[in-house]
């Protein structure tokens, strides 16, 4: 637990190549002990301890012995062996402390037990509410005083409470069972984390103590024995296993690791197309050329190592006590080859047009060449750290080997940052500022720096475990951190870019299923957005791995976060709370369905009237709606009475804050009842006059005559004053105003006028035409002509012609002609303008187009 080992770095550099699937597995795993292999659910539930057997039921009086089902003694069984199961593992804990890898052992043993007893209790649910159900058809039982069920009515009763009995009995041990599982998972989870701390934080003799010197010069003399005996060991296993065909395989394996790992450098070049000449690839160009660089940078060298280890490990031709050593050997070599593959795909220090961070060339150079001396270093230290385990050195080598090499990492983890500075501080100086690529910026190289301190601290002040781990920590956190940054753009790129514009993939969905581009688009940025939380949330995972939080850590969590976890006596659960919003999505889409086959299908084929449609589309609409909120609400289990309640809890809330908008909803369904206007009447409502668009729920859309929208609240309609021009027919009247001169003749332009309605095929004949004597001013006599037309819509069309008419009418007539003035006397002063004659034509400056009344 001091720290990741070479195993956790090697697998953190094949999940950051993304061959994590197909790697070689250089650890043997240790075999379970036969007990620990055999599944708890084996255990015979005779382990069971006799007071812990559970109870049965005892049999009604005058009646016959309960028989309990088949299937409840099974699942009875089943928790009998789990509890005893459970009870000795638990026994196990609170006995001797226990290793690390032998917590984590027992942990594996106890996630198949929870999943189980979930098994059981999720089987026996179903049961027990069936069984509730058919003792609820018999009633309650007859109370004091009145008469007694019958012998056969109390025997059905009888046997129907022992079965509900026995099945509660069983929920209840199952729900007792998997308490006391999670529990012990915790338990186990809380003993790992601690000992992983003390481990971290145990303080020994710092690097510059003499008695650590003192102690690695007192065990050198043992450590050499030890290494004579084991290589002496190791030469006579090679002797004895040593045969023509051994030789010749591993020579084939190893000439074939040597071309995989020599080769790579000028495949890699000859396959991947980083043409130089290209200064400005697209973004898709270099993202494809990265994940080559790094699979071929990567993959030919984790196929050599991997042959090299299975041909050693056919022959066992290596002691078992080297088998580790050779293992951290042929692993290191892959790990530096996975870490300068990764470094060459993302900063491609030979090619910066094809470089996906903007970077300048020489830092580039520069973070290849630090980063894999870090590497080499790094592995060479683990290989020695293998050796020392080989040969069981003595704490004070082990400790001492841990500690030069942290320094040394350290050291050059330094001079990389030291060189940064310099270059920054170098560039400053050399006159006005030029704006540079980006680079390391001064937060990281600030992390950098303490990261530094914190290793050279720790192990000066003897906490060499916490300086080895932090090292192991920043390399495995700085390579999992770029292949996440890889991931997350090609993500970005492949599956968000392949929705968006005019790319092959959404043209062909778009052709064949009628998606919008936009929604493709949106489609395309949501899965990127999943895709990128998915690959967050397995990087935390990796990072987490080494801190004693494992993913069954998290996989519990979820779990009980998406089946339910219990707050007070109130169940949550994402799982039902998604399936009930899945059957709301359901049965709206349905209602929308069935809507618009009623406005395309139905509706246009009967008689009914535009707004008859509107108001069963609307009803069509309401009752899906609220249908589909009911099964949705049941399947969360909110019946009706509980409705009831939370109806109740939110009436007040609804008296105060909601008012408005219940008051409109209701005033929209007595609209959409009693029709008191219906959609395309012509409604005038305070200044306002337009056509019924729409009727919503909380409100109706008036379309005016200059083509804007009118919103109105349902219960201004239902409350207030609304005139509605074709409530009982179409018909509308069409009033003309027209003011002549005084001295015309009545009579005649009344002839006139009425002629004019006469001959408009548009205006109806009954009820007659009818022109009026409105009123005489001092120099006007003023006549309206009253007709009517059989649509309201064409009243203006017809009121322009009429005034068309009626003017034309005038002037053949000579009505409202100017009457010439006369000459006036040679050297006179102009007549005064106030007294010229008032008879004047005045019809062109009176005339007005009257709106319909």
């Amino acid at each position: 637990m001091t720290g990741i080992g070479l195993k956790r770095l090697f697998a953190a550099a094949i999940v950051a190549c993304g061959l994590a699937s197909g790697g070689f597995a250089f650890a043997q795993q240790a075999p379970v002990p036969a007990q620990q292999q055999a599944p708890a659910s084996q255990a015979p539930a005779s382990q069971a301890p006799a007071s812990q057997a559970p109870a049965k039921p005892a049999a009604p009086p005058d009646g016959p012995a309960v028989n309990v089902s088949t299937e409840t003694k099974a699942a009875r069984a089943k928790l009998d062996g789990f509890k005893a199961d459970l009870d000795q593992k638990e026994m196990a804990l609170q006995g001797r402390v226990l290793s690390d890898p032998e917590l984590q052992n027992l942990r594996q043993q106890i996630e198949p037990i929870i999943a189980d007893i979930r098994a059981v209790i999720e089987e026996q649910a179903p049961r027990l509410e069936a069984s509730r159900q058919r003792l609820s058809q018999l009633g309650p039982k007859p109370a004091s005083g009145q008469p007694e069920e019958s012998a056969d009515v109390a025997r059905d009763r009888a046997d129907r409470e022992a079965a509900v009995a026995e099945l509660d009995e069983t929920q209840r041990l199952g729900r007792a069972l998997l308490v006391q599982a999670e529990q012990l998972s915790a338990q186990i989870g809380d003993l790992r984390r601690a000992g992983f701390t003390r481990a971290l934080f145990e303080q020994g003799d710092g690097l510059l103590s003499p008695n650590l010197w003192m102690s690695v010069i007192h065990a050198i003399p043992r450590e050499l024995r030890a290494q004579r005996i084991v290589l002496s060991d190791n030469f006579e296993q090679m002797q004895r296993a040593t045969t023509l065909g051994v030789l010749l395989l591993l020579g084939l394996a190893v000439g074939v690791a040597v071309a995989l790992y020599a080769g790579r450098r000028s495949i890699a070049p000859r396959l991947v197309r980083r043409d130089p000449a290209i200064t400005d690839p697209s973004r898709r160009s270099r993202l494809m050329a990265a994940v080559a660089v790094l699979v071929l940078g990567a993959g030919p060298a984790i196929a050599g190592s991997w042959l090299v280890w299975i041909a050693f490990d056919s022959v066992d031709i290596v002691t078992p006590r080297l088998e580790a050593v050779a293992r951290s050997m042929l692993g290191g070599l892959a790990f530096i080859a996975c870490v300068r593959a990764l470094i060459d795909a993302v900063l491609a220090p030979d090619h910066p047009s094809w470089r996906l961070i903007p970077l300048r060339d020489a830092s580039a150079t520069r973070i290849m060449k630090f980063s894999v001396a870090l590497a080499t270093v790094l592995i060479i230290g683990k290989v020695i750290e293998s050796f020392n385990k080989a040969i069981a050195a003595a704490l004070p080598i082990t400790v001492i080997t841990r500690a030069v090499f942290a320094v040394a990492i350290a050291l050059i983890f330094a001079d990389l940052l030291r060189r940064f500075a310099a270059r920054e501080n170098e560039e400053n100086c050399l006159g006005p500022y030029v704006a540079q690529d980006v680079d390391i910026g001064g937060p990281v190289r600030g992390l950098g720096w303490f990261v530094v301190a914190v290793v050279i601290c720790g192990v000066l002040g003897g906490y060499t475990a916490l300086a080895s781990f932090v090292i192991d920590q920043a390399v495995s956190i700085s390579l999992i951190i770029a292949m996440l940054i890889l991931c997350i753009t090609l993500a970005d790129e492949f599956i968000a870019g392949s929705l968006r514009a005019q790319s092959r993939l959404a043209t062909t969905l778009q052709a064949n299923t009628g998606i919008r581009r936009r929604s493709l688009e949106q489609i395309g940025v949501l899965a990127s957005g999943v895709a990128r939380l998915a690959l967050i949330v397995i990087a935390i995972l990796l990072i987490l791995l080494p801190w004693g939080i494992e993913s069954t850590d998290v996989a519990s969590s979820l779990r009980a976060l998406f089946f339910g976890f219990s707050v007070g006596d109130v169940t949550i659960s994402l799982s039902s709370v998604l399936i009930a919003a899945l059957l709301f999505a359901a049965g709206f889409t349905v209602t929308r369905i069935i809507q618009r086959w009623l406005d395309n299908t139905f509706l246009p084929a009967t008689d009914l009237d535009a707004g008859l449609r509107n108001s069963i589309r609307t009803a069509a609409g309401y009752v899906g709606i609220i249908t589909a909120g009911v099964i949705a609400f049941t399947y969360l289990g909110l019946s009706l009475e509980r409705l009831t309640i939370v109806a109740g809890a939110l009436s007040v809330g609804i008296g105060f804050g909601l008012q408005s908008i219940v008051n409109n909803f209701i005033s929209g369904l007595i609209l959409l009842w009693e029709r008191p206007i219906r959609v395309g009447d012509l409604v005038v409502v305070g200044d306002g006059e337009g056509y019924v668009r729409r009727i919503n729920v909380r409100s109706t859309e008036i379309q005016t005559f200059d083509r804007s929208t009118l919103i109105v609240p349902n219960s201004n309609l239902i409350s207030g004053i609304v005139r509605n021009r074709v409530r009982n027919d179409r018909v509308g009247r069409v009033i003309v105003s027209v003011p002549v001169p005084r001295a015309t003749d009545p009579d005649l332009m009344a002839d006139i006028m009425r002629s004019a309605a006469l001959a408009h095929r548009e205006v109806m004949s009954e009820p007659n035409p009818r022109v009026l004597f409105k009123k005489v001013t001092e120099n006007t006599i003023d006549f309206d002509l009253v007709c009517f037309v059989d649509d309201i819509d064409a009243a203006g069309r017809v009121s322009s012609d009429l005034y068309f008419e009626v003017f034309r009418g005038l002037r053949k007539a000579g009505i409202g002609v100017p009457v010439p003035a006369a000459p006036e006397p040679e050297g006179e002063p102009d007549a005064d303008p106030s007294k010229k004659e008032g008879d004047e034509d005045e019809t062109l400056t009176l005339l007005k187009d009257k709106s319909p009344a």
